[in-house]
C-alpha cells in the first residue's frame, strides 16, 4: 500500500525552485537545517537536496522518524537552549539555516525562550567555526512599536550578528502556502463563514509572499556571495491590507461574504473568536494577529537586484496553495510543531508499566488485514471518526473553548499517514504496516491518553482491536476516566464495526 506509511519523494514538478537565477554552489561543506520538523524547514530540505548539497536536519526528537522521511539526510537530534547538543549539531558545517522559534509557546513565554536559544546558537556557531547563518525572521518597521511578535524576531536576529559568524537575515510578513497557519486562518474563515467579524487594524497594510517564494529567497541566499552578511525585507509585489486579503479570497472561492467590526476592542478576545472558527490554536492564532496590528510592508527592494525572480501575486499564491490541498499533496503544515514539545512527549511504552487505567474491544472480522489497516489510517479530517462524529466533535468544541487543539485541527493529509502526523486532536506516535496504529492525545486532559488500534490473526480470521490508555495520578484524572467509561463501549465498538464495514 504505498503512501500510507512510505516516505514523500519530491519530482522535479513538485520542487520550488524553478526559475531561480542562481546556481548550485559545488564544494560547498555541510549544511545545516534548525527546525527541520517545522513548516519552512520541511520545505527546504527537499530543495537543498535536488540542489546537490549535503544537508544535516537538526530536530529536538523522534529522529528515527525524519531519517525514514529524508534518507539521504544526516539527522541530528539537539535542543536549541542545550549547548553541548547545538556544538555537536553544528560539528563540522559550513551554513548553518537557523528557522527555530517558540512562538506555538505563546505570548509572554516565547520572548525568552527565543533568545536564550539564538545565543546558544551564536555561540556555538562561533566555537565550530560555521562560515554563515541564515536566519528568516519578521518583517516590521523599525522605527516604529512593533508587536511582542515583531520585536522578539528582531532581537533574535540582533543577537545571532552579534558574533563573529557573517548572518544573512530575511525579514517576511504573512506567508501563505498549504499548511500555513495564517493561510488557513484566512481559508477557514471564508469556508465557513456568512458574516467576518475585523478588527480595528484589518485596514492595515500587509505584503504576504508566497511560501515557494521564501523557500526559492532563502536557497538563493546560500548560492549568492552577496547576500553574506546582509539583511533583506521579502515579500510579493502587491500591498494588501487584512480585509483586502479576505476579499480577494471569497472571490476566488466565489463567497459572498459580509464584513462587519468587531465589537470588542482587545486583540485577545478577537484571537479567542477567530481561534475558535480555524483549525489553528489561541496561542499561534494572538501571536500572527500581533504581527498584523504593525504595518508589515516591504522597506526595501535590494535582494529582487540580486535574485531577480518574479514574486507570486497573492491570488496566484492562493490557487497554487489550493491545488495542493486539491491534490492532498501538503507537504508540511504547521501543526507539524505544534504543541510545542510534543517530540518530548510522555510515549505509550515508556508508562506501560504504571498503566493503571486500559479498556479494551474487539471484533473479529474476515476482512484482510491490507484493507483494515488502510481504512484505520482514514481516520479524522474531512472523513471523520466513521460513527457518533458528533461526540467527537462536540469533544473537540470543548477542547478549542478550553483554548485546547479541537478536532477542528484535522489532518496534513487524508490519503497518507506518518509517524508524527496529526489527526484531529490526535498525534500518530507508533504505525506498523498491516498491524498497529498508535494515536497520542493533544486535547487538554488532566492525564495522558492514548488510543491503539491492533490487526491480529484469528484462525483463518483477523481480529481488529481498539484499546484506551489512561495514565493519571490525580483525582481530576481518575474521575475524568470514569465519567467516559459509560461512552466507551457504544463509541468504539461502533467505531470497529464502521472500520471493518468501509475496508
Amino acid at each position: 500500500m504505498p503512501g500510507i506509511t512510505g516516505r514523500i519523494i519530491k519530482t522535479g514538478a513538485d520542487l520550488l525552485c524553478h526559475g531561480l537565477p542562481s546556481k548550485p554552489v559545488e564544494g560547498m561543506g555541510k549544511i545545516l537545517v534548525t527546525g527541520a520538523s517545522g513548516y519552512i524547514g520541511g520545505r527546504l530540505i527537499p530543495e537543498l537536496l535536488a540542489r546537490g548539497y549535503a544537508v544535516r536536519a537538526m530536530v529536538r526528537g523522534e529522529g528515527n522518524v525524519f531519517r525514514t522521511l529524508w534518507p539521504d539526510v544526516e539527522v541530528v537530534e539537539a535542543d536549541a537552549l542545550v549547548p553541548d547538543q547545538v556544538r555537536t549539531a553544528l560539528e563540522g558545517v559550513e551554513v548553518a539555516y537557523y528557522l527555530i522559534h517558540s512562538m506555538l509557546l505563546g505570548p509572554g513565554k516565547f520572548e525568552v525562550t527565543d533568545l536564550e536559544a539564538a545565543h546558544s546558537f551564536r555561540t556555538a556557531a562561533e566555537e565550530q567555526g560555521v562560515a554563515r547563518i541564515i536566519y528568516l525572521g519578521g518583517l516590521g518597521d523599525i522605527r516604529g512599536e512593533l508587536s511582542s511578535h515583531l520585536q522578539s524576531r528582531m532581537e533574535v536576529a540582533e543577537e545571532l550578528d552579534r558574533g563573529m559568524v557573517p548572518v544573512t537575515v530575511f525579514r517576511a510578513a504573512v506567508i501563505i502556502g498549504s499548511g500555513s497557519a495564517s493561510y488557513e486562518i484566512i481559508e477557514h474563515l471564508i469556508k465557513r463563514a456568512r458574516a467576518i467579524p475585523l478588527p480595528r487594524w484589518s485596514e492595515n497594510r500587509c505584503q504576504p509572499i508566497s511560501i515557494r517564494d521564501v523557500v526559492k529567497y532563502l536557497v538563493g541566499a546560500l548560492e549568492t556571495p552577496a547576500t553574506k552578511g546582509r539583511s533583506f525585507d521579502i515579500g510579493g509585489p502587491e500591498v494588501l491590507s487584512y480585509k483586502k486579503m479576505l476579499i480577494e479570497l471569497a472571490k476566488v472561492r466565489g463567497k459572498k461574504i459580509a464584513f462587519f467590526q468587531f465589537p470588542l476592542s482587545g486583540l485577545t478576545s478577537y484571537a479567542y473568536i477567530i481561534s475558535l472558527l480555524t483549525p489553528v490554536p489561541l496561542a499561534l492564532t494572538r501571536c500572527l494577529m500581533e504581527g498584523l496590528e504593525n504595518e508589515v510592508v516591504c522597506q526595501n527592494d535590494d535582494i529582487r537586484k540580486l535574485l531577480p525572480f518574479k514574486p507570486l501575486l497573492y491570488r496566484e499564491a492562493v490557487l497554487k496553495a489550493m491545488g495542493k490541498e486539491a491534490l492532498d499533496r501538503v507537504d508540511t503544515r504547521w501543526s507539524d510543531a505544534y504543541p510545542p514539545r510534543h517530540n518530548l512527549a510522555v510515549h505509550l511504552h515508556e508508562v506501560m508499566d504504571k498503566m493503571a487505567y486500559v479498556a479494551k474491544y474487539s471484533i473479529i472480522t474476515e476482512k484482510r488485514a491490507s484493507g483494515l489497516f488502510m481504512t484505520l489510517c482514514r481516520l479524522g479530517g474531512k472523513e471523520g471518526w466513521f460513527h457518533s462524529n458528533w461526540m467527537w466533535r462536540l469533544r473537540g468544541l470543548m477542547d478549542k473553548l478550553l483554548t485546547g487543539v479541537g478536532t477542528a485541527r484535522g489532518r496534513k493529509r487524508q490519503s497518507t499517514l506518518q509517524i508524527g502526523d496529526v489527526i484531529d486532536f490526535w498525534r500518530v506516535e507508533d504505525l506498523e504496516e498491516d498491524r498497529r496504529l498508535l494515536l497520542r492525545a493533544e486535547m487538554l486532559l488532566p492525564g495522558h491518553a492514548w488510543l491503539e488500534f491492533e490487526i491480529s490473526k484469528s484462525g483463518e480470521d483477523r481480529e481488529l482491536h481498539v484499546t484506551a490508555h489512561y495514565n493519571t495520578r490525580s483525582i481530576a484524572g481518575k474521575l475524568y476516566w470514569y465519567s467516559c467509561l459509560p461512552f466507551h463501549r457504544f463509541i468504539f465498538r461502533n467505531l470497529l464495526l464502521e472500520i471493518e464495514k468501509r475496508s
